[in-house]
């Protein structure tokens, strides 16, 4: 009995063996033939190309900023306090020194405007673009989340520089302009494509319909302004003043929604004058601009701009003679209005609808020849700014105190509104010497500060800036060339807005985190 249980033990034993060779041939074979499978990205489903190399496939996103001015924070009713400390003594009498703010900020002797209308697409990738030293394109169109992701048209081309003036003192000031809004239509809640290298078809920057909230967002941290235009009102409604009135109403709260601001500027759509009698209504507007009829703005003079509009011209010429394109009779208008003396001269404000190449010309052109390189005696600031410059031309209050023998104190009050987002001023300080100041110390009000001589006044130019949050934002654009540390356009950046700033420890830490 014992050698037989021992052989039924032997015989199951040898059963076993044989399936576990078995088991393991298989899994061999297994092993092998999967090393021959090509490897599939399970994360987006691609197939290889045919070397091998995963293919780029493009995705849908939302445009929105990696940050954000808080505008709705923003200061209004500002009182400041500057410090001028002198080498020689100054006069017991201070009566004959000035301090008066000049009709164009930073003391430029003319004025240039622009509004671009209908939320056009090409205000960002264009207009914003050729201004901030973005790449541009002839045949294609790109959003905020192109520019985030190093994604452009395969035509793109560079300025190689920004566009702008200087304030006087060796800082960089870029142009500015309005971009018109349309918050009643769906197409600024929209998305776009992205996808770096893919290029298979370039839909993803083929036009848009319009801005997308994103792209406002951004133009916005740049000094752009904002204006309603159009309204989503039926034909029959068009010249109904109570239904204007009423979409004026939903707009701006869609704007207040979506961006936390007020948009206190309307530019008159069609030749439709009953937007304008509308908005003179509606309290949120403070500023508008059409395209006839309205104020022709002279900055010489020290007029009351609240609710008036102001006249721009769209350059189209009537007669079919005329070949000559829009740029080429804005320059005419400039050198015309160059020829007169710096108190008759009137300010070029032009309206536009699309903008290419021939405007990026245009742009080029008014740096080279009269911003910072070239004579930089032009101000191209956005309606938005000009009219809040002005209100403070004509409201705010300056008072010089003598303190002791080589101290004089300036007294700044900057009554703002509640839509006030440009609380910055030039002002100019008769009978005292550049070389007399032995140093300017300012308040914790201002933020950003600047000064040089100003030979017109025998005195000197100060430029104050009392943006609330002028140095977070500049360490927003420092943090945003952190992250990408061999991107030119975000180096120049982080070092335009720092230089904004008034001298302290702060922005000598923040120019070498940027340099």
């Amino acid at each position: 009995m014992a050698f037989q249980s021992i052989s039924s033990y032997n015989s199951k034993n040898t059963i076993h063996k044989n399936k576990v060779l078995v088991y393991l041939t298989l899994l061999i074979l297994c092993v092998i033939n999967t090393a021959c499978i090509k490897k599939i990205n399970l994360y987006k489903g691609d197939k290889d190309d045919e070397n091998g190399k995963n293919k780029v496939y493009e995705r849908t996103v939302v445009c929105e900023t990696d940050f954000f001015y808080p505008f709705e924070k923003e200061s209004k009713q500002i009182k400041n306090k500057i410090t001028i400390h002198t080498h020689n003594k100054l006069p017991e009498d201070i009566a004959n020194m000035r301090a008066e703010i000049p009709p164009l900020k930073y003391n430029k002797s003319w004025l240039f405007m622009l509004t671009q209308d209908d939320c056009k697409q090409v205000a960002f990738c264009c207009t914003w673009a050729a201004i901030n030293g973005q790449p541009l394109s002839d045949a294609y169109f790109y959003d905020l989340v192109h520019v985030q992701e190093d994604d452009f048209p395969p035509d793109a081309y560079y300025l190689g520089k920004t566009l702008g003036c200087t304030d006087g003192a060796g800082n960089e000031v870029r142009f500015s302009f309005t971009t018109t809004l349309s918050p009643e239509w769906e197409y600024m809640d929209g998305t776009t494509k992205v996808g770096k290298g893919y290029t298979e078809n370039y839909h993803r920057f083929f036009m848009k319909s319009g801005l997308f909230w994103g792209n406002v967002k951004e133009m916005l941290n740049y000094g752009v302004g904002i204006a309603i235009h159009d309204l989503k009102i039926d034909k029959d409604d068009k010249d109904n003043e109570a239904s204007i009135l009423s979409h004026l109403n939903t707009a701006h709260n869609i704007i207040l929604n979506k961006l936390g601001r007020n948009c206190k500027m309307l530019a008159r759509p069609d030749g439709n004058n009953t937007y304008i009698s509308a908005g003179q209504k509606y309290a949120p507007i403070q500023t508008m601009t059409t395209e006839s009829g309205g104020f022709k703005l002279y900055p010489s003079q020290s007029i009351d701009l609240f609710k008036e509009p102001i006249e721009r011209s769209f350059y189209n010429s009537l007669e079919e003679l005329d070949k000559r394109s829009n740029e080429e009779r804005i320059q005419e208008a400039i050198l015309e209005e160059l020829s007169k003396p710096d108190n008759k001269r009137s300010a070029i404000y032009v309206g536009v609808h699309g903008t290419d190449r021939g405007w990026v010309n245009l742009l080029l052109w008014l740096n080279d020849q009269y911003g910072k390189d070239g004579l930089d005696n032009m101000w191209m600031p956005n309606q938005e700014e000009y009219f809040e410059y002005a209100y403070y031309r004509r409201h705010a209050w300056i008072s010089l105190y003598r303190i002791d023998d080589y101290t004089l104190e300036l007294s700044v009050d900057l009554p703002g509104d509640e839509a006030f987002y440009y609380p910055s001023i030039t002002i100019n300080l008769s009978k005292i010497e550049m070389d007399n100041i032995s140093s300017i110390n300012t308040d914790d009000n201002i933020t950003g500060f600047s000064y040089a001589a100003c030979k017109e006044k025998e005195g000197i130019m100060l430029n104050i800036d009392c943006r609330k949050y002028l140095t977070e934002h500049a360490e927003n654009f420092v943090k945003r060339y952190e992250a990408n540390p061999t991107n030119a356009s975000a180096k120049a950046d982080a070092n335009y807005f720092v230089n904004m700033l008034k001298d302290s420890d702060k922005k000598t830490e923040l120019k070498k985190r940027a340099e």
